[in-house]
Formats: C-alpha cells, sequence, structure tokens
C-alpha cells in the first residue's frame, strides 16, 4: 500500500525553531521527526512513500533523497502554497493507485498502531485522547463510528481528537471536489471526511502510542516518550573515572572526560566533547560536535549541533537550536517559585518545569540569566550578566 505524509508547513507555532528548518525536520533523540515516523511506516510494511514537501523543502530531500538509505522508496509532490490537507492530498491525485494511508508529518507514532490502521481498512481515521482537545479536531464516536467531527474549538465536546492519520480509498477525491474553503481559509480533509458520516462511512482507532508536536515544548514530551527505547551504544571514547548510569548512547568521535556522570536515558551525537566534571540527566539529547563543559549540569533537554555550553552552566527542559553558545556561569531557570504550570506568551504549556525555547546561533554572555519560558530568537546575542525574560525576536541584542 501507498503512504502520503504531509510535510509542507513551516510549523510557525514552533518558531524560533522552524525560523531554518521546516517542522519535520526537528530533532527527536538526535534524529529527524520525520524520519522516525518513516521508519515506523516501513517496519508497518508500507515502504512506498510520497512526501509532500513546500516549506524549505530542500532540507527535506537532501536528507531522505530517494529514500534508499531508509529501507522505503521516496517521491516527492511540492505544495508552493500552504492551502490546507485537502490540497495537499489532491496534488498526490496522480501518483495514488487504490486503497492509501495518509498522515501528518509531525507527530510520533508507532509502527503497531500503523499496522491496526492498514488493518482497519477505508476509511478509517486514528483518534486518541487529549489533555488539551481545543488545540485539535474533536471527534465523536459510537460504536467505533465517528457520528461527529468538529473543527479547532474553545469549548470541545470531549476529549477525543483527531490524531491525523487516516486510511482512505480513491472514493475521497470525489468528496474533495465537493467541499469549498473552511473559515481558516483552507480546503480540509475533514471536510470531506464529514461527508462520510451521516452513512456511517467513517470509522474510527484509537491510538496508543500517538503524540503531536504542536508546540516547541511539546518536543519535550515526544522525545521524553521515545528515550524510553534507548539502548546503550558507546562508539566514542570514554576516560577512566566517568560514570554511565543507565541507556546511554555515545556517538563515532565523542569524548567523554573524567569525573562526568551521565544518568540515562541519554544520547549524545557524534564529535563531542563532554566534560570533564559535567552532570547530564533526564532524557537529554546532545546533537552532533557539541561541547558540555566543567561543572555544567544538563537536565531533560534537548540540545541541537554545535553548540556549547562550556562551564558553569545549567539548563533543564529547554530546547537549544544549533550553533549557540552559553557563556561561562550563564544559567536558565525552569520552576517558578508557586509551582504553577509555565506560561508562554499566555499560553498553558501543562509543564510545571520549563527552561528555555532558544534558536540558532544565540550567543549568551558571561553570567547571563534566562527566566522560565524564555522564548529567544535566532541569532539573538546577551551581553554580560544579562537578564533574558519573555519573547525575544530573532537577531535582538539584550544587555
Amino acid at each position: 500500500m501507498q503512504c502520503v505524509i504531509l510535510a509542507a508547513g513551516e510549523g510557525k507555532r514552533m518558531r524560533p525553531l522552524t525560523v531554518t528548518r521546516p517542522k519535520v525536520m526537528l530533532p527527536l533523540v538526535n534524529r529527524p521527526m520525520l524520519e522516525h515516523l518513516i521508519l515506523a511506516t516501513r517496519d508497518a510494511g508500507t515502504p512506498e512513500i510520497l512526501l509532500v514537501t513546500g516549506y524549505m523543502e530542500s532540507a527535506i530531500r537532501n536528507h531522505f533523497r530517494d529514500g534508499r538509505d531508509f529501507g522505503v522508496s521516496i517521491e516527492y509532490v511540492v505544495q508552493r502554497h500552504q492551502r490546507g490537507t485537502a490540497d495537499a492530498v489532491n496534488k498526490a491525485r496522480e501518483w495514488l493507485q487504490g486503497d492509501f494511508l495518509l498522515m501528518n508529518g509531525d507527530m510520533v507514532l508507532a509502527a503497531p498502531d500503523i499496522r491496526k490502521i492498514l488493518s482497519a481498512g477505508p476509511c478509517c481515521m486514528g483518534i486518541s485522547p487529549s489533555d488539551h482537545p481545543e488545540d485539535y479536531g474533536v471527534v465523536r464516536v459510537e460504536r467505533e463510528k465517528v457520528t461527529g467531527l468538529k473543527e479547532k474549538t474553545d469549548q470541545p465536546e470531549g476529549n477525543l481528537v483527531n490524531a491525523g492519520i487516516y486510511h482512505l480509498n480513491q472514493d475521497i477525491f470525489e468528496l474533495i471536489d465537493r467541499i469549498g474553503i473552511s473559515p481558516r481559509g483552507e480546503l480540509e480533509i475533514t471536510d470531506a471526511l464529514a461527508n462520510l458520516i451521516p452513512g456511517g462511512g467513517l470509522s474510527a482507532l484509537m491510538l496508543d502510542s500517538w503524540t503531536d508536536v504542536g508546540y516547541p515544548w511539546d518536543l519535550l514530551q515526544a522525545h521524553e516518550t521515545m528515550m524510553r527505547n534507548l539502548h546503550s551504544d558507546v562508539q566514542g571514547s570514554v576516560e577512566e573515572g566517568v560514570v554511565l548510569k543507565g541507556p546511554v548512547s555515545v556517538g563515532q568521535g565523542s569524548v567523554i572526560r573524567a569525573g562526568t556522570y551521565i544518568e540515562g536515558p541519554c544520547c549524545i551525537g557524534r564529535d563531542c566533547r563532554i566534560g570533564p566534571h559535567a552532570y547530564i540527566r533526564g532524557s537529554t539529547a546532545i546533537g552532533d560536535g557539541c561541547h558540555i563543559g566543567h561543572a555544567t549540569e544538563v537536565k531533560n533537554s534537548i540540545i541541537m549541533s554545535w553548540t556549547n555550553l562550556p562551564h558553569f552552566n545549567y539548563l533543564g527542559d529547554s530546547v537549544v537550536g544549533s550553533g549557540c553558545n552559553f557563556g561561562a556561569g550563564t544559567k536558565v531557570a525552569n520552576l517558578r517559585h508557586d509551582g504553577a504550570e509555565v506560561r508562554v506568551q499566555g499560553i498553558s504549556t501543562k509543564r510545571r518545569k520549563l527552561g528555555a525555547i532558544v534558536g540558532d546561533r544565540v550567543l549568551l554572555g558571561i553570567n547571563c540569566s534566562v527566566n522560565v519560558g524564555a522564548v529567544i530568537g535566532c541569532g539573538v546575542q546577551a551581553g554580560p550578566n544579562a537578564r533574558v525574560d519573555g519573547y525575544i525576536a530573532d537577531g535582538a541584542k539584550v544587555r
């Protein structure tokens, strides 16, 4: 069976992380999110894939090419203007033959759930309970049949949401041809599917492994979930006096220096320098070429390639882009004094602990203090002893 994966969007809610890369190329356990989904699709028995690309499409093409390195066959179609999911599916019309799998590229989903959708037959959609259904399309279900499908609303009726994976057949194109532009100004695949509901033609299947990634802090939850499957694999060098506790992966060319203590699960890329006397814990992934130096502690964070926290730094519950440098003594707070959940630009993160979201090429001077929930744009420079708080626009200077 063929599979269409929608990977055209920028992911504006993920800024500043998506200023320099497509959303689906954001890393989880040091691999792009989309790569994990492609591998799961392959393992489910669907190796023939069409990627619908758009925003920064070359980053996706250059990584996956024809898919051979990943055990799949990949073709591409470009959605130049993001006019909705139904428009994206229309781009694949000439390529598709018979039944097919359709899914969003910006989610985490395991192969067993994909197999369940494949076995269910058309027309079927995946659903999952959510703690914040107002962020998704809400689905009403009776006896495994969809009886209602409503796009995002401030007052959702229930907590079952559309997970963005469907088993469809060629009839969907006739339904797409009937729909008009939605209130959001797009052609929505859910509007086409809604035409199947009155006759009981749309079934729903509960998923066990689905994790959506809508906001930067959702990367941390998805990352924590995926790190549970990490296995120890040390390909770099580890000096005497290092403690590796639990599953720890170390890439080729990386050096873990004496006195360093690492509590897994922890994933360290290639050509990294860790320590001496660094402390890393709690579902942390460190990309290629990073330096985590003396007396630096990193906890439950994603650090992308070529970023340095060289000495006397603390980073917790944060996502840091590539090519950043933290000056000596710079620390990131991750917990409010009152213990309340952290809000970012007025949006609830549903997290009690959240540090900072940091774009690429950020330079923080010595002894900077980064407050809880700070969002630091790409190319920001902060001087010595600066207090970094709230939202800092791309390229800004903080003194």
